[in-house]
């Protein structure tokens, strides 16, 4: 199911920690646009789209855009994580979401799932990177569709779309 997406803004920095512990943030009005993408390690779905994440991350960071991956699972652990990056040769950091925070506040639900910002902390979009685990079958880039039209000014034509991956292991709430 696809919830209707509403214009939200962040009045905050997103909160994350490193793969060593430390905190980090996230402030999504020091960039024109950015890309939060919620990723797993163990996630075949989201392994997929390993070198597809690479060439975006490069492509778009080129373009001013600030990227957020983050790893929401409850179940996997940072030295696994980092494993995984080294594994894949991420050029890129990834994230540890304490107590799904960003994930909740983003809506996010699945790996890998996108979630666009623009620099005023709105959300333009949110879904899938593109529309097939297959890159030879992809049809509809949603991530890099917004990002372009985040990039020039312009409203996002298709502003969420359904991810499809593993879903995001949560931690329990008491």
């Amino acid at each position: 199911m696809i919830l209707a997406l509403a214009l939200l803004a962040l009045n905050a920095d997103l909160q994350v920690i490193d793969l060593k512990g430390h905190a980090a943030h996230v402030d999504p009005t020091k960039a024109r646009a950015t890309a939060v993408l919620f990723i797993s390690a163990i996630c075949p779905v989201s392994n997929a789209y390993n070198d597809r994440m690479t060439e975006i991350y490069k492509k778009y960071s080129a373009r001013g855009v600030q990227f957020l991956f983050v790893n929401a699972n409850a179940n996997e652990k940072p030295a696994q994580i980092e494993e995984h990056r080294e594994a894949a040769a991420y050029p890129f950091p990834i994230f540890l979401d304490k107590n799904n925070a960003v994930a909740d506040r983003l809506g996010a639900q699945m790996t890998p799932e996108a979630v666009v910002l623009d620099s005023r902390g709105e959300v333009r979009y949110r879904g899938f990177i593109d529309d097939a685990k297959n890159p030879a079958r992809v049809i509809h880039k949603g991530l890099s569709a917004a990002l372009d039209a985040v990039l020039e000014g312009k409203p996002v034509a298709v502003t969420e779309t359904k991810a499809f991956g593993c879903t995001i292991h949560r931690v329990r709430k008491k």
